[in-house]
């Protein structure tokens, strides 16, 4: 027999005293149980999720009792932790994961960012059935790649109640990024409430967690900086276009505590070093909907590796994280002093945050949070149209403000050039993913000597123009296929994509007046904040892709949504009723993302790499996901390379739910 909890409508599941005991030690910040045998909040032990080595891995995925906020929950475990187990890998091995469900409701675990047969992906009605109650599933991976990864459920919300973890793939051969030391920092975002109230709260009303609404003294405070009447046009703008410039997050502090590798800030999670080590941090956003803004006062850190590849060392004192991204940095303290690992959500609800110290016992000051940043006329898609950035300063009025969305949408003067798709025609239907179980060296090449190692020799091998074989992951021995420089033509003979006239309806809210490209804007909130913050024009691969083919043509995707009515899509249509992304094994493509919607969205695409066109040309960097921002557009290049049915999705969970998800055919 089970207990309900009532308090948040998921149900406890009994298990032994000895595992529950565990649970309490690993899986919260809990330091005692209260008279009822539920954990008590109060003085907590800062811990970090175990660390599995090996090729063969046993992973139980069970409930767990928790408590991060003083308040009693019930998590998604896996082995009694979360974040689930560190898992370490080895590039060249072949690792099986035996993957039991204690759960009275099937599950799943995706591998996030690695390389694999389509079978292995791990999402169900895609890859496979999903793993029963009672049942396990036997995952076998040949390992590829190395990098920092990472784990989590594709069955409903699963994630947002704990199911992930980090996945680390060390290299065959030498590691060419030096460090003394390293830890893994897995942030995540925990609440009380039951995923299923969020969602709904949501539909109900898209605003419900955004405590943070436009009033008086704000309108004041912006009329002594910009002016009166440039002041209230701004505020008619918004309220005509039905926005608001403060509706950063979808979910945010009201409801989320923000944790760091399970631990809630007042646990303040430690990690050692010794002054002058060069110390590696693998930052890892597991969370289920929170960018988040990283820095450590005092230290700048270089970045050395994006999603698991390598790029040219770049050092900066911030950088954001959007949903599923993973960043490795370098940070070298030279001072006997501690250093606070500081994470501050977008909309600077809440924060994470760790310590850095030479010795335990001791901590660093939290720092304050950043002020609330506000959206601008440039994320609603008006940069231009603005006489300063995010302001309507010296902006003609008379033919706006009495401007109608659709009226915006009409006289669009980019919507001939962008709004065109592969996937024209497609059936609008109204069905929402709510009821879905998604069933849901200085760059330069170097050739292998005769000592390399046999994973290396096989990079070289890997790799054909057919698709017969995945390309490798760039490295020191891999070679492109084709060099980019005497190709400055190729592109004559690119297939452009059929044309689709975004309009505003019942799926689609916004459709921007201009979209550009921001690869050297850092987000909403860094601009000007006196710190060096990194740019997706800062990303440049330490090592030339190996596809050098140019594109054969072009998919381009508009990013949707209708916030009212809290769904999302592509093209202006939910999952439910938009056809599969036909690929064909061995092509290049380049896919385009046009963000209608004032919000930004992390999009992954499953089993191929994304390589983001930032102007590095051969070493443009690869990524497992790419963040839009609003009123952006941009482009990265795919080699279609792995047969199979892959998720492609925004990673905004509850987005992804609301219909932002495609399937991709490779065949």
């Amino acid at each position: 027999m089970h207990k309900d909890n009532q308090a948040d409508g998921r149900s406890i599941v009994p298990m032994s005293r000895r595992r529950f005991v565990q649970g309490l030690a690993i899986g919260g910040a809990i330091a005692a149980l209260d008279g009822n045998g539920w954990p008590a909040f109060g003085e907590t032990a800062p811990h970090s999720p175990e660390i599995l080595t090996g090729k063969h891995f046993e992973l139980t995925i069970d409930s767990l009792p928790v408590n991060f906020t003083g308040r009693r929950s019930i998590a998604t475990a896996i082995n009694g932790s979360v974040p689930g187990p560190t898992l370490r890998w080895r590039e060249g091995d072949t690792v099986t994961i035996a993957v039991t469900n204690r759960l009275k409701t099937p599950t799943s675990i995706h591998w996030h960012g690695i390389r694999l047969p389509a079978d292995m992906d791990g999402v169900p009605g895609l890859s496979y059935p999903g793993i029963a109650p009672g049942e396990t599933f036997h995952y076998r991976i040949p390992v590829e790649q190395s990098g920092t990864y990472w784990y989590h459920s594709h069955s409903r919300f699963q994630e947002q109640t704990g199911l992930s973890g980090a996945l680390i793939v060390d290299r065959s051969g030498k590691d060419p990024i030096e460090f003394d030391r390293e830890y893994v920092i897995f942030l995540s975002d925990w609440t009380d409430t039951n995923p299923e109230t969020i969602f709904s709260n949501l539909k109900e009303q898209s605003d419900y967690y955004n405590y943070h609404r436009l009033t008086v003294p704000n309108f004041l405070s912006a009329a002594k900086k910009k002016g009166l009447a440039a002041t209230a046009s701004d505020r008619l703008t918004w309220a005509h276009m039905n926005m608001s410039p403060t509706d950063l997050s979808d979910v945010s502090g009201a409801t989320y505590t923000y944790l760091l590798n399970g631990n809630a800030p007042n646990a303040n999670w430690t990690g050692l070093f010794q002054p002058g080590e060069r110390v590696r941090l693998r930052f890892i956003n597991g969370s289920s909907m929170t960018f988040f803004d990283v820095r450590i006062p005092g230290l700048q850190m270089t970045i050395v590796q994006a999603d698991g590849n390598d790029v040219e060392p770049v050092t900066v004192d911030e950088f954001r994280m959007g949903v599923a991204e993973v960043y490795d940095v370098i940070v070298q303290p030279k001072e006997n002093a501690a250093y606070m690992i500081f994470a501050q959500a977008e909309d600077r609800s809440g924060y994470a945050r760790g310590t850095l110290t030479p010795r335990l016992g001791t901590t660093a000051a939290v720092p304050p949070m950043d002020p609330r940043p506000m959206r601008t006329m440039v994320d609603m898609g008006m940069g231009n149209m603005a006489g300063e950035k995010g302001g309507m300063a010296g902006m003609d009025m008379s033919g706006v403000d009495g401007m109608k969305k659709s009226d915006m949408a009409a006289s669009s003067k980019n919507a001939a050039e962008t709004e065109k798709q592969s996937m024209a025609g497609m059936d609008m239907g109204n069905q929402s993913m709510a009821g879905m179980d998604m069933s849901s060296n200085a760059g330069k090449p170097a050739m292998p000597s005769a000592h390399d190692d046999m994973q290396s020799m096989r990079g070289m091998e890997m790799g054909s123009r057919s698709g017969a074989t995945p390309f490798p992951q760039p490295g020191p021995t891999t070679m492109p296929i084709m060099a980019m420089s005497g190709n400055a033509n190729a592109e004559a003979s690119l297939k452009p994509s059929n044309p689709v006239q975004m309009h505003v309806g019942p799926q689609v809210d916004n459709v921007p007046m201009q979209v550009s490209e921001r690869l050297n804007d850092p987000g909403v909130g860094l601009s000007g904040n006196g710190r060096r913050v990194l740019t997706y024009a800062d990303l440049r691969a330490r090592y030339r892709g190996v596809d050098g083919r140019p594109p054969t043509r072009e998919i381009e995707l508009h990013l949707s949504g209708n916030m009212d009515r809290y769904i999302w899509g592509f093209n202006g249509q939910k999952f439910s009723s938009a056809q599969p992304i036909e690929l064909k094994l061995g092509e290049r493509v380049r896919f385009v993302l046009i963000n209608d919607t004032m919000m930004e969205h992390p999009i992954h695409l499953h089993g191929l790499w994304s390589e983001l066109e930032n102007g590095h040309g051969e070493f443009n960097p690869y990524k497992h996901t790419i963040i839009v921002k609003p009123a952006e557009r941009l482009s990265y290049l795919v080699s279609v390379d792995t047969p199979g049915r892959w998720a492609y999705h925004c990673h905004l969970l509850y987005h992804m739910e609301a219909g932002m998800f495609r399937t991709v055919v490779v065949s």
